[in-house]
């Protein structure tokens, strides 16, 4: 199917778009009057957690052992948002929390790309060592023990094995992807992405939870990496993708103003990039 150019699009009727607003120019941005076009300098998300009811989804990327000295300036943080989302879970429906854990071996057919990016062997081929690729073993894999998920989590899938930079990269036998169907299943139209590294996964994942429909939000005090990174990384999350939040923020607002939106009322489930039917 040809993709419509912007002028065929405005032109096709849509009962979820107001053709007033979509005529309308952006108007969240800083502008250089004397640039050309009034060039925008920055952008930022124009809502806020707390503007509507949501459906909403812990995203907890690669908390695993083997990368516990990165993360245990986190962990105080990280539990306190497991535990509120868990309390929250117990008595509101469209509330999700997620694991997943990394692991790759060089050349094991999954991402040629990244083998070709990160190198043969690592940053140094005679000395391995690099955390693109694991060479602890199972233990390493293993979710840090204070915010682990329960037996009856991983039964119903909410701990799976990662094996790319982005959560939603895993896939069904039908193609899908494995994290986004089951977030659709639950209508889960918000993601708040915590975990490691912040300039690889961390923002992979922001980017592909965008693309795909969901409003994004990145704790930047719940996030951590082995590189200098860290804040560059959550700069670009928050001008391009997502909010970026503080741990206290997201707990307050589960706690104080979280609402359980109504399926499929913002989110749709039929198109990869979410919009509604």
């Amino acid at each position: 199917m040809k993709a419509k150019t912007l002028k065929e699009a405005m032109k096709t009727p849509c009962k979820h778009r107001d053709m007033n607003e979509a005529m309308k120019p952006m108007d969240n941005y800083t502008d250089t009057p004397d640039g050309p076009n009034r060039t925008p300098l920055s952008f930022w998300a124009s809502w806020d957690l707390s503007d509507r009811p949501r459906r909403i989804a812990l995203l907890l990327d690669d908390c695993q052992e083997e990368y516990r000295p990165y993360a245990e300036g986190i962990l105080p943080n990280l539990k306190k948002l497991v535990d509120a989302f868990r309390k929250k879970r117990a008595s509101h429906n469209g509330v999700c929390l997620v694991w997943s854990s990394w692991s790759r071996l060089f050349d094991d057919g999954i991402s040629n790309a990244m083998d070709r990016w990160y190198g043969p062997r690592g940053l140094r081929p005679d000395n391995p060592e690099n955390a693109a690729y694991v060479f602890g073993g199972t233990e390493g894999l293993k979710t840090l023990k204070e915010i682990e998920p329960t037996e009856t989590e991983v039964e119903d899938g909410w701990f799976y094995p990662s094996r790319h930079l982005d959560m939603f990269w895993n896939f069904n036998e039908d193609g899908t992807s494995y994290l986004d169907e089951k977030l659709k299943a639950h209508d889960i139209d918000t993601i708040v992405i915590t975990g490691l590294w912040t300039d690889e996964c961390i923002l992979a994942t922001a980017f592909a939870g965008y693309s795909r429909g969901y409003d994004v939000v990145v704790v930047s005090d719940a996030v951590a990496t082995a590189t200098a990174n860290n804040e560059p990384a959550l700069s670009v999350a928050e001008h391009t993708v997502a909010k970026v939040v503080s741990t206290d923020d997201v707990v307050q607002y589960m706690k104080n103003d979280f609402e359980t939106g109504k399926r499929g009322a913002v989110k749709g489930t039929e198109h990869q990039d979410g919009r509604k039917e």
